[in-house]
């Protein structure tokens, strides 16, 4: 995103810089290649037109301004009355086109909204030469650059995988009751992710989270019933934590049916005491696991067909997915050492 300092009314003879802006809008020529001249309507960048100033000042200008959408490189919107609306509805119409949009604020506080319009946000915000719109504008700035890096992160993040495995059923018994955590996260898990969970620290079983439909209850799609304290958790960097260690700001793994992985900051914990079932299998290298979940309909494994299930209804024999490891651990990183865990 850049920022431009809009200069057409200065009285001044000089353009002044300003530390951090990209551009000039001016109401005279100029011969820098990066400035642009206000013609008019047209916007012009050493003697080429790239673009068109646009009044928005109803649904006739807004139609206009939609008409030059994929003829203009550059369509800078001026407002009678400032509205988010309009911002929104031509974003929307550039999307797939080269025409980019910029919008010319009046306060500090409508370079947010212009900003992040639709999460995408428009592609230059146009300030008056003061310190505190300007100052407002590159907050917003630094903000969607730090939001950019996180979304190529994330995308990053899901080049790497897990090996998921498959884990066969050999029993599932009433496991008393417990205290039971729930993860609740900060973004939002698609269908087909969830946390990989184990009483054991090398035998987990993928837990899906609360992103499908009940006739009983809402969708959680922040959240993983993730067990009692005791069970482990594998976290973003590797290693394990018990649940009762988690805190709010802690990054787990989310894990998809694919062995996708990324990144989850957990925004709370939710603990009650619940009924619980044991469920415990062998892995593919035959060792032996276990888990205690909660006895609830929205508590989900996921077959080798892909298909969620709860855990009331899963069977002895049945295979799930999850994920197994050789070695041992010692406060949650992996180590040579023969541990045994029953």
């Amino acid at each position: 995103m850049e920022v431009w300092i809009d200069k057409r009314f200065s009285i001044e003879s000089i353009v002044q810089t300003f530390e951090g802006a990209d551009r000039m809008l001016l109401s005279t020529p100029t011969d820098s290649n990066t400035d642009i001249f206000c013609d008019g309507n047209r916007l012009m960048c050493s003697s080429q037109l790239v673009g068109s100033l646009v009044m928005l000042d109803g649904d006739a200008s807004q139609n206009y301004a939609r008409s030059l959408v994929g003829s203009v490189e550059w369509l800078v919107l001026e407002f009678s009355d400032w509205s988010m609306i309009p911002i929104e509805n031509l974003l929307a119409a550039c999307e797939g086109t080269p025409t980019k949009i910029a919008a010319v604020l009046s306060t500090p506080e409508q370079a947010q909204g212009a900003g992040f319009a639709l999460q995408r946000g428009v592609e230059a915000l146009v300030v008056s030469p003061s310190v505190e719109m300007l100052e407002a504008a590159l907050i917003v700035k630094s903000q969607r650059l730090e939001s950019e890096q996180i979304e190529s992160n994330d995308e990053a993040s899901f080049s790497a995988k897990v090996g998921m495995g498959k884990l066969t059923i050999t029993s599932v018994e009433s496991g008393g009751t417990a205290e039971r955590y729930c993860i609740d996260m900060t973004r939002l898990l698609k269908h087909g992710e969830g946390l990989l969970l184990g009483s054991s620290a090398s035998s987990f079983l993928f837990v899906h989270g609360e992103t499908v439909e009940s006739e009983f209850v809402p969708t959680r799609p922040f959240r993983v019933n993730a067990g009692p304290p005791h069970a482990y958790v594998r976290m973003s960097n590797g290693n394990t934590k018990y649940l009762s260690e988690l805190h709010t700001g802690d990054e787990v793994l989310l894990v998809n049916t694919e062995g996708m992985i990324r990144s989850a900051t957990i925004g709370r914990l939710k603990i009650e005491i619940r009924p619980m079932l044991l469920i415990k299998w062998l892995d593919e290298n035959d060792k032996e696991g276990s888990m205690f979940l909660q006895q609830a309909e929205t508590v989900r494994v996921v077959g080798l067909n892909n298909k969620t299930k709860s855990i009331t209804a899963l069977k002895e024999g049945e295979i799930v997915l999850g994920w197994c490891d050789v070695g041992a651990r010692h406060i949650g990183a992996s180590i040579s050492s023969i541990v045994t865990e029953r």
